[in-house]
């Protein structure tokens, strides 16, 4: 990873240079990367569109998002849990996604673990995420705030603070945390979750905030939740990786 500040756009606002200078980049950037996002639904999304980025860049899936929503039942896990053979040909021959027959079939794989930790715990799959949020968000130094999800275990409850990274080569690939995620939920069956993936996942997911020091949006309270209940239209979007 290359050392970088932040990149100033044609509105004056200062972001991570990771975003260059595409308008869905800058929007993605400014208005969903690093919001903490709560929902089994919209995790298991994050995690197949992570997981599908693996090897790739961001700006590949991002643009592509909307198509993979429509291929795969706008990540109902229930519906891509009971996706046949004739319909993973189908997404084979589906060039608005990544035709990668081992992460389509993960994603399958994945939607049946899903359904099986939360149909009788609505709220595991969330709940299991955020327990693995580090006991910091790196926020400037007193303008911390708690970042706990509901339910979180109490180490995830507590006020957290770091000083925010100034380039981007100050940023980890992996942490001992998602090292731990990742271990989890290996032992579940899921599948493309290594501990790289997974701390994309908590970047994007809010986990952790990685916007850089002077980036504007390190002066924005990152702490609004993004939920589970806007219309599909209007979901949330996932998440970044690595450099996203």
């Amino acid at each position: 990873m290359a050392a970088a500040s932040v990149r100033v756009g044609a509105d004056g606002r200062s972001r991570c240079g990771w975003v260059g200078g595409d308008p869905e980049y800058e929007r993605y950037h400014d208005e969903e990367w690093g919001y903490p996002l709560h929902g089994d639904r919209e995790l298991f999304e994050k995690l197949s569109l992570e997981a599908f980025q693996s090897g790739l860049s961001w700006i590949t899936i991002l643009r592509r998002r909307e198509t993979f929503r429509s291929a795969f039942a706008n990540f109902s896990p229930d519906i891509v849990g009971q996706f046949t053979d004739d319909k993973v040909e189908e997404l084979m021959n589906n060039s608005g996604i990544i035709r990668n027959r081992a992460k389509v079939l993960a994603t399958i794989k994945n939607a049946q673990i899903t359904v099986q930790l939360v149909q009788h715990d609505p709220g595991a799959l969330d709940r299991l995420i955020w327990s693995f949020a580090p006991d910091f968000a790196r926020h400037s130094e007193g303008n911390a705030t708690p970042n706990a999800a509901p339910d979180a275990t109490p180490a995830a409850s507590h006020e957290r603070r770091r000083l925010r990274p100034v380039n981007l080569d100050e940023l980890p690939s992996q942490t001992s945390e998602s090292a731990a995620l990742s271990d989890a939920l290996r032992q579940l069956g899921y599948r493309f979750v290594g501990p790289t993936t997974s701390y994309a996942l908590m970047q994007s997911a809010g986990l952790v905030d990685d916007h850089l020091a002077d980036c504007w949006r390190s002066t924005v309270d990152s702490l609004t939740t993004r939920s589970s209940t806007p219309p599909p239209a209007a979901l949330p979007a996932l998440g970044s990786s690595r450099t996203p």
